[in-house]
């Protein structure tokens, strides 16, 4: 039995309860957690904004150690640091024949199949596939990723979603070049990681914009050369900053409507609009024919960065080992599971950076 933090129901409070784990099946492996980050998504998940089955253990951004491994896992054994990926790709579908394994038709699968069970039998099932709300968890062998060597375990968790993201949504999908300006949305977990990353690109000016004042010190810790909090005005402020014309790129990592259709105004024309952060579907973004004929900017979604884990993760690695990225400056609370409910609450606020729970 693992102590687990279990949503009963949609929009029901967390309950920490005694879970049991089965062994590792065939093409499994069985991984004690050294630490979970908080992301939004998993708020997401708990109110149902992104449908998972319930009741479930929900988290996805994890690292940890491996205990056990199943039939047919040959290149991970028991000892073995892992980060878990929440989005394995199948490598059959047709979008993993595009090389673009980040919409994986298959990468969901996991979430939708019961994997544990609580105290009186009945059944649980994994938020996104990894339910790293637990002291321990049962992945498929292809959602655990061997850790990079001079990685510390702890801090390796956030490379399961919030670093990925943002280091992707810089790289990969906006692909930011060095000397381009960019203005990132919103500074939580995975704008943090962005920010950073956008520094390590070589952009510059870096604008943070933020609801919160406060957020301005870890902001500017993370490459922002400029910090605005949010207001009417917003995309004329950004202009000032960018020579009058407008930003290179921007980065949206709210997922709010209102936020979206700023990010895009505050570029020049021509510039790139990457919408990285996760909104509901009430969220409806207007354009008018004219102004995207007249302004002649791009605006496009991002899927866990348009990362593929296997080739990023050492990417990312060299440069936690150098020194270039700073993990640690993510987390601005580290809690047990009983402070989920809080970090969720403090995520509402629009407060804090990532909270990581540290077993």
């Amino acid at each position: 039995m693992v102590r687990a933090a279990v949503l009963p129901a949609v929009n029901a409070p967390l309950e920490i309860a005694e879970i049991q784990l089965p062994d590792p099946g065939p093409g499994q492996v069985r991984v004690k957690l050294a630490a979970a980050g908080v992301c939004h998504s998993d708020l997401s998940l708990s109110n149902g904004t992104l449908k998972q089955p319930v009741p479930a253990v929900l988290g996805h951004e994890g690292a940890g150690t491996v205990t056990a491994v199943g039939d047919g896992v040959t290149h991970l054994a028991p000892g073995d640091p892992v980060v878990l990926n929440w989005a394995p790709s199948c490598g059959d579908c047709h979008f993993c024949g595009l090389g673009e394994v980040w919409l994986c038709a298959n990468s969901a699968a996991a979430a939708a199949k019961p994997y544990a069970t609580r105290a009186d039998g009945s059944e649980l099932y994994p938020g996104l596939g990894t339910a790293v709300f637990a002291e321990e968890t049962v992945v498929a062998a292809n959602a655990a990723l061997p850790l990079p060597a001079g990685v510390p375990l702890t801090e390796a968790a956030l490379l399961g979603c919030a670093v990925l993201t943002g280091w992707g949504a810089v790289h990969h999908s906006a692909q930011v070049r060095a000397g381009e300006s960019v203005v990132v949305f919103g500074v939580g977990g995975v704008g943090l990681a962005t920010l950073q990353a956008a520094r390590i690109a070589g952009a510059g000016p870096i604008v943070a914009v933020d609801v919160s004042p406060a957020k301005e010190e870890l902001a500017r810790a993370a490459g922002a050369t400029d910090f605005l909090v949010a207001a009417d005005d917003t995309a004329k402020s950004i202009r000032k900053l960018t020579g009058g014309i407008g930003a290179d790129v921007a980065l949206e990592c709210v997922g709010r409507a209102d936020t979206i259709r700023t990010a895009w105004s505050s570029t020049r024309r021509g510039g790139r609009t990457t919408v990285v952060g996760v909104g509901g579907q009430d969220q409806q973004v207007t354009f008018s024919a004219l102004e995207l004929f007249y302004f002649g900017r791009t605006l496009a979604g991002c899927v866990y960065g348009n990362s593929d884990p296997a080739k990023d993760l050492p990417v990312i690695a060299e440069h936690v080992r150098s020194g270039a990225l700073d993990l640690s400056g993510l987390v601005t609370e580290r809690i047990g599971l009983e402070g989920i409910p809080a970090a969720f609450d403090a995520m509402l606020a629009g407060k804090g950076g990532r909270a990581l729970i540290v077993f």
